[in-house]
């Protein structure tokens, strides 16, 4: 048997899925990423000295001293860390706050 198939809107109909793919993947997947990213950078220029923060490796400390990327942490009484600044942790930092009844900005 013998189709006949009309050229024109059919093959746009054929290939638009597969044009759409990196559209969607775009909403869903790089621009939410790319957001995330622009609001840690906002987190970490923010941060002052005497600022309780926690790292992403869980480590909770004091800010004592900010020299460009490089934080120095208080962890504990005359125990400093040095950390880079973008290692501090927005989310867990939060989350730290609002557990000890602070707010963080």
């Amino acid at each position: 048997m013998f189709f006949l198939q009309a050229s024109g809107s059919s093959t746009i109909m054929q290939f638009l899925p597969l044009l759409m793919i990196p559209v969607v993947f775009y909403f869903f997947m790089i621009k939410p990423q790319m957001d995330r990213a622009k609001v840690q950078k906002t987190f970490e220029n923010m941060l002052e000295k005497g600022k309780d923060v926690v790292t992403g490796g869980g480590i909770i400390g004091k800010v004592n001293k900010i020299d460009g990327d490089i934080i120095t942490l208080e962890i504990s009484k005359s125990v400093f860390i040095r950390v880079l600044k973008s290692a501090i942790d927005k989310n867990l930092t939060e989350a730290f706050a609002a557990k000890a009844g602070e707010t963080v900005s």
